[in-house]
């Protein structure tokens, strides 16, 4: 490795690039820039500062705030301390949540944001190694706690200390900043804990190094190139793709106008898109799905015509692309041209809504159905759809401009080993499904206190990441779920049911989520969230209510059409085997959600909590009765949807 620590692969950048901007802020009306040279003195004066509240090698300090510059800057001073941030989620609004993470790493210091500080103000009592909080906005009112005040510190105040401290003791923080090595802790990244407790991933200075020069292989990032960073930055897959990979390639990076509120946040982020005019942008499917949902909204409204020749153009970008390797080849060389026109009277004004200069999307977080993948391809905006997890750092692999086939997750990423297992433990054939085991730098230290599940997860120095998966002829990595996630026939067989799931719901517009189950059952059942405004929209057309009987009926009817189009016969029929695709359905009026915990931060369903949460509706739909679609719980639901 040509750097030893993150402050080092930094300050080579703010060698090579000190004009260039970094970080792009909105705090009123419009973005302004913050060069490589003006971070790094920031980022000095902060470090100067948490020396001043005695933070040294080994602290752990948490961070819990929305995207902005003093995120970076406050977790880059950390590293130059050789302490460690302990990024947390702000959608954790559980203060148990909270609690148990700043306590299990056993956090010096918390480092929070205007709009979440009460969450942690609220808590201090139950923080016994919180010695400070730092407050990233000042205060609407005074503090009155007395051992509240005590521990609060403005940023602006713990800047002008750092300046102080730094006037002669300069040499000593850079002596820390040097000392930092490899193997040292950048921070600690929690799982979602809805399993269990959650688990505190130990990610240090090498693997965070490694997996940013693995990435920056496969992907060419200009100097020139801006993101804007509308993911959770408390996410290994932001820090790595989203910062450092940036930093290493001295481009910028923009961060969203923080509203008052996360939904005031969300609605500024096509706004901020335009300003920004990223070349890249990061991305989950949930956001994938929405940004399509926005787009077809777009051109609907614009008339039938327009409608009309925009599905054509779709249709005939699917026919030229293919699954992106192969475009264009053999006979449908001759769409080109009449792909070239339509992209230019068609998608050009799509991508405008993007700022203009998108080139590509990554993908990650969770697998992206390939029906969304090639929807994207046709517009001239690749979802490049990528796999890892925390513990690697996050990158495992990934299609790239140069090489991609829709359906996979990509290439692996170079200097990592990748094989796939056998329940045995055994490398199987190209070709063949088991599990993903991989072995690099870029693998986690291990679980912060819990050795056990470091043993069982990293064995011989290869990680074991429970992902089912197999590598085709040409290399591609096709992932096709968590092992804990697989349906279990009665007879032991397994199948993984993300595919189907993702398909229904892409196809069925009454669905808003759906999730299956099979535990060694006769057969498969599913739990699916309604849109109520589509059944709605669906029983006035028919001019039928919800609040009578027979609408209720004819509702239901629909849905398990609906479902019914995957069997035999159906136009979806052969997609899938009948033996997964549900026998029995339990409709339900309230969504898996972050909320109810049915949902993690990377809105991922936790099929786990699902089945607990829904248990008695689970073992109803494997009585006679359960299994009949009219049965009274799916009548009932109905009935409260009026």
């Amino acid at each position: 490795m040509e750097h030893k620590s993150l402050p080092q692969l930094f300050e080579t950048s703010v060698k090579k690039f000190p004009e260039n901007v970094l970080l792009w802020e909105k705090k009123t009306t419009e973005y302004r820039g913050m060069t490589y040279q003006e971070v790094y003195d920031r980022v000095l004066l902060l470090a100067g500062g948490y020396l001043t509240l005695n933070v040294q090698k080994g602290d752990r300090v948490a961070l819990v705030s929305e995207g902005r510059n003093d995120w970076v800057i406050g977790e880059l001073a950390l590293l130059y301390c050789n302490a460690a941030s302990v990024p947390l989620s702000v959608k954790l609004e559980e203060p148990g949540d909270l609690i148990f993470r700043i306590n299990h790493s056993a956090c010096r210091g918390v480092i929070v944001s205007g709009n979440h500080k009460q969450k942690i103000f609220n808590i201090i009592d139950q923080l016994p190694s919180v010695e400070f909080i730092l407050l990233l906005d000042p205060p609407e009112e005074p503090i009155t706690d007395a051992d509240l005040k005590e521990k609060v510190v403005l940023i602006d105040e713990l800047l002008d200390k750092g300046e102080v401290y730094l006037k002669d003791h300069r040499r000593e923080l850079e002596e820390i900043k040097d000392s930092v090595g490899p193997n040292d802790c950048a921070n600690i990244c929690y799982t979602s804990g809805t399993t269990a407790d959650p688990k505190g991933i130990i990610l240090t200075h090498l693997n965070y190094l490694a997996n940013v020069e693995q990435a920056s292989a496969i992907f060419d990032v200009p100097s020139y190139f801006t993101s804007l960073h509308i993911l959770p930055w408390d996410h290994s897959f932001a820090h790595t793709v989203g910062i450092y990979a940036l930093i290493r390639n001295g481009a910028s990076l923009a961060s969203v106008k923080v509203g008052r509120t996360a939904n005031e946040t969300l609605r500024n982020v096509p706004v901020c898109i335009k300003e920004v005019k990223p070349y890249f942008l990061l991305s989950v499917p949930a956001l994938a799905k929405n940004f399509r949902k926005n787009i077809e909204k777009g051109v609907k409204d614009k008339g039938k015509f327009a409608w009309g020749l925009f599905n054509f153009g779709i249709n005939l970008a699917y026919s030229y692309n293919r699954e992106g390797f192969n475009k264009g080849q053999g006979w449908r060389i001759i769409l080109k041209p009449f792909y070239s026109i339509l992209d230019a009277i068609l998608f050009k004004k799509v991508r405008e809504n993007f700022g203009g200069r998108l080139k590509f999307f990554v993908g990650g977080g969770a697998l992206l159905d390939i029906e969304l993948q090639r929807f994207f391809y046709a517009i001239g905006i690749p979802m490049y759809q990528g796999y890892g997890l925390t513990e690697a750092s996050p990158v495992i692999s990934s299609n790239t401009p140069d090489f991609h086939k829709l359906g996979s997750s990509g290439k692996v990423v170079p200097w990592l080993d990748l094989k796939i297992c056998g329940d045995d433990g055994r490398e199987l054939p190209m070709g063949e499904q088991g599990e993903i085991v991989i072995r690099g730098d870029n693998v986690m230290a291990g679980y912060w206190d819990n050795e056990k599940a470091t043993e069982e997860t990293i064995r011989d120095g290869w990680l074991y990441t429970g992902d089912l998966g197999y590598l085709d002829k040409d290399g591609y990595l096709y992932v096709l779920g968590r092992s804990k996630s697989l349906l279990i026939a009665s007879d032991g067989e397994k199948y993984s049911p993300e595919g189907i799931e993702e398909t229904m719901v892409e196809q069925i517009s009454f669905f808003d989520q759906i999730m299956l189950y099979n535990n060694q059952n006769q057969y498969t059942v599913a739990l699916v969230v309604i849109n109520k405004l589509k059944l709605k929209d669906f029983l006035q057309k028919h001019k039928l209510m919800i609040d009578t009987e027979s609408g209720q009926t004819a509702a239901l009817v629909k849905m398990r059409a609906e479902i019914d189009r995957f069997m035999p016969g159906g136009d979806f029929g052969g997609m899938f085997p009948t033996r997964w695709l549900p026998s029995a359905v339990a409709f339900l009026d309230e969504p898996f959600s972050e909320q109810n915990k049915l949902m993690n931060s990377t809105m991922k369903i936790v099929r786990p909590a699902i089945v607990k949460y829904h248990k008695e509706i689970l073992d109803y739909l494997y009585t006679p009765e359960g299994k009949e679609l009219l049965n009274p719980k799916n009548m009932e639901v109905m009935a409260r949807l009026s």
